[in-house]
């Protein structure tokens, strides 16, 4: 791969999570201070993006896989995307956002495979080559949280109480935008044909129905279900950690929850050293018990004294995420047989970020309606209750993990 190439593969993955990080984080804060919605309604806008995962595979499967380039459709549905992206940006009510925040996760969805699909086909080893491209997509995100904070600062004191939040969105159109007109420089990338270097998959294939079969491996049955039930406490951390953060006094809100990305980064560094050496059973386990730890020290961290346990519930982002869904990914590989592989890696993220986070979100507004009246007399309250309920959650989780499933050797290889 010359240096060009992967100047331009960095450059796009810069793009594509720089233009998620501006918007997606500050969401809630953005919905509730702005807009005034009620939790359901900040749940229904969230659950937007499990539609996008849901329906994404029909896009790439059934459309853009067969017909056309996928430079192409990435850089058309980001185009369309910097549209939708600035009438979210004029919109002064959820019901006027809610239709243009849909069609644009369903179009936003679809591209994360897409950049995925430009950049491999343009390497020779992407084991060793993917990760330097894939890292620009977390600094992507990074860079638009920092920039939220500490050069606009529209996510506290005078920005906020201003309404300039609503300036992400357009900042995310700009950088749409700008990735729909360079995707067109891509590299091309045409379908793959039949025949050649491999063959059409089935839309069922891509959704993951063909790998149902594994369902029937116990173990294989309890992590499927676990995965689901974990995304209950990771809906509340997307939905809600920004509007909490900033609701409580953390200065540069924003900025900090970057610290979870940066994590991140080093957590999948660190992942094949726990995966060696405690398997794959102990090593998930410790994401889910991080999950809890986190929820804790939010319930009863502050901006205060406490404001350490807040940064370290942030900085836990990279365990809770990495050590359960990156583990849960190699376990699904090794489960499956060479001709279920992508069958079973579609079933797992259909599950996880289509059904599981679906119901976390709608869970999350729910509670979050349920505290109303707490909010209203003790905010401090409010979100200590609030917390509490992903902390059982994910605890609950743990228990049925530890419980019903039973230590195996997965035979595959982790890299470093």
């Amino acid at each position: 791969m010359s240096s060009t190439i992967k100047f331009k593969l960095s450059f796009m993955m810069f793009l594509e999570f720089f233009i998620w990080g501006a918007w997606f984080v500050t969401l809630g804060t953005f919905l509730g201070n702005t807009l005034n919605a009620s939790g359901l309604e900040i749940a229904n806008v969230f659950s937007t993006q499990s539609w996008g995962a849901i329906i994404a595979p029909f896009i790439i499967g059934m459309i853009a896989d067969r017909y056309f380039n996928a430079e192409r459709i990435l850089g058309v549905l980001h185009l369309i995307g910097a549209f939708l992206m600035y009438q979210m940006y004029q919109s002064e009510s959820v019901a006027n956002f809610f239709p243009y925040v849909l069609g644009y996760m369903i179009l936003f969805m679809p591209t994360l495979s897409l950049v995925n699909s430009v950049s491999f086909r343009q390497m020779k080893n992407p084991e060793k080559e993917f990760s330097f491209v894939r890292i620009w997509g977390t600094i992507g995100w990074i860079i638009a949280g920092l920039s939220i904070s500490y050069v606009f600062k529209w996510d506290s004191g005078e920005g906020l109480q201003s309404g300039l939040l609503r300036n992400t969105f357009m900042m995310a159109a700009i950088g749409s935008l700008i990735l729909g007109l360079f995707s067109f420089t891509l590299p091309p990338t045409p379908p793959v044909k039949a025949g050649g270097t491999g063959e059409k998959e089935s839309i069922a294939k891509i959704m993951g129905l063909d790998a149902v079969k594994l369902l029937k491996d116990r173990n294989f049955l309890v992590f499927f279900i676990c995965s689901i039930l974990i995304c209950i406490p990771l809906a509340f951390y997307y939905q809600y950690a920004n509007p909490f953060l900033t609701e409580i006094g953390l200065a540069n809100a924003t900025g900090k929850m970057s610290i979870g990305q940066m994590s991140e980064a080093l957590c999948l560094l660190l992942l094949p050293v726990f995966f060696t050496r405690f398997g794959f059973k102990n090593t998930i386990l410790i994401g889910m018990l991080a999950w809890v730890i986190r929820y804790m020290l939010f319930a009863y961290g502050n901006a205060g004294e406490l404001a350490f346990m807040l940064i370290l519930g942030i900085a836990l982002h990279g365990i809770c995420y990495d050590f359960f869904f990156v583990s849960g990914q190699i376990y699904t590989d090794s489960k499956a047989g060479k001709e279920n592989k992508s069958a079973a890696q579609g079933l797992i993220t259909l599950a996880t970020y289509g059904v599981g986070q679906l119901i976390g979100f709608w869970i999350a507004g729910y509670v979050s309606d349920l505290y109303t009246t707490v909010k209203a007399s003790d905010v401090a309250m409010f979100w200590q209750q609030l917390w509490v309920v992903p902390a059982g959650i994910a605890f609950v989780v743990m228990i049925i993990f530890i419980l019903f499933f039973k230590k195996e050797t997965i035979q595959t290889q982790v890299e470093n």
